[in-house]
């Protein structure tokens, strides 16, 4: 019997905020088992029912534009500025029918990452919301002023609605420190299984060393494997990288989505390479795994991120170039050389902090 059910608005600006949310999601199941939601986005449903199985309802809708993308490493800031002044300011008959939606699904309150669109919509709806972030979307924009003056109409709009949520959670590494409510560890989905058992599933031997390359969730063919190939005693897993799962020597190529669930992969690895992502992030650090990191020089967000990463995380800065290129893998054996975190497994999960959280406000 349901005891308790939430509406989740989240953004579909790649995947990491609806990993975070799955995380969440996936923790208030376990210490509450009535539990279900009621989830907005448009990140494809099949993301979810990976965390989560079931216990949700999906609703595709675009709770939050985000940023416009032209590749994972570059941003369309004159489309991003369209996409966002064609929905603002929220209409009222939206919010006004979205309420009326979580309404009649007996919703007790509304959850929300980084989509202001669900604090308007709780507002309306009389029920509390929480703002679940590590950076919003006004102060991503003030980063692109100089390059799109027009985002700055946008910034009073997006700080207002976001101010307004009943309770505020952060969640390290957070980009701008704010008033808040509650601030936790890294936010990070937990693998379903064990190392020895997702290595025996891609015929990888348990000593062998193995380094997962990830571009966050997002498909893309990794252009350098030729370079990886002369690395024969190791391993190379690479998702979103083929049609099909393909073996080819020391490569291991995976679809976008694979049938392998992603924290599984990454918990089975030595090393994780890839573009700084919250996710990766997360990820990577409640593995204690290094973390070998590309960023996006012109995304607002990833100066705090590589700055958490150099703090907390063994790990090697890969100029975004030598990854695109292949030419990184010089520094292969630097990366898998450094030793891991050895406080992972003692790092509480933001998750399960901001499940606790959420259930004491709503007893």
């Amino acid at each position: 019997m349901t005891v308790l059910r939430l509406a989740y608005f989240i953004s579909s600006h790649g995947f990491g905020h609806a990993a975070r949310a799955a995380a969440v999601m996936e923790n208030l199941k376990q210490k509450c088992p009535g539990v279900e939601f009621e989830i907005f986005t448009q990140v494809p449903t099949w993301f979810f029912e990976d965390t989560l199985g079931d216990g949700f309802v999906y609703h595709e809708y675009p709770a939050d534009v985000g940023i416009v993308q032209r590749t994972p490493w570059d941003e369309d800031l004159h489309a991003t500025f369209m996409a966002h002044a064609q929905r603002l300011p929220f209409p009222d008959e939206e919010t006004s029918a979205l309420s009326d939606q979580i309404r009649r699904a007996g919703c007790r309150a509304v959850l929300c990452d980084i989509a202001p669109l669900g604090i308007a919509v709780a507002e309306q709806a009389g029920l509390p919301s929480f703002l679940i972030e590590n950076f919003t979307w006004d102060w991503i924009f003030e980063g692109y002023l100089t390059e799109e003056p027009r985002l700055a109409s946008l910034i009073s709009y997006y700080r207002d609605w976001f101010a307004r949520a009943s309770y505020h959670i952060q969640t390290d590494p957070s980009c701008e420190p704010r008033s808040h409510d509650l601030c936790v560890e890294p936010v990070s989905r937990s693998p379903k299984h064990s190392r020895s058992e997702i290595r025996a599933r891609l015929a990888i031997p348990e000593t062998t060393p193995t380094l997962l390359i990830t571009m966050g969730g997002i498909e893309h063919r990794y252009a350098a494997l030729a370079a990886l190939r002369e690395y024969s005693g190791v391993v190379f897993v690479i998702p979103g990288s083929a049609s099909q799962p393909t073996r080819d020597g020391n490569l291991v190529l995976l679809p976008h989505r694979s049938g392998f669930y992603h924290p599984d992969l990454l918990f089975a690895s030595d090393a994780v390479i890839g573009k700084v992502g919250y996710s990766t992030i997360a990820e990577a650090y409640h593995a204690g795994i290094p973390f070998g990191y590309a960023i996006r020089e012109r995304f607002r967000e990833s100066a705090p991120l590589a700055e958490f990463i150099r703090r907390h995380m063994p790990s090697l800065q890969i100029p975004t170039t030598e990854f695109m290129n292949g030419t990184w893998v010089k520094y292969l054996d630097e990366l898998l050389a450094l030793p891991h975190r050895a406080t992972a497994e003692t790092a509480p999960n933001g998750a399960a902090q901001i499940a606790t959280f959420i259930l004491e406000h709503l007893d």
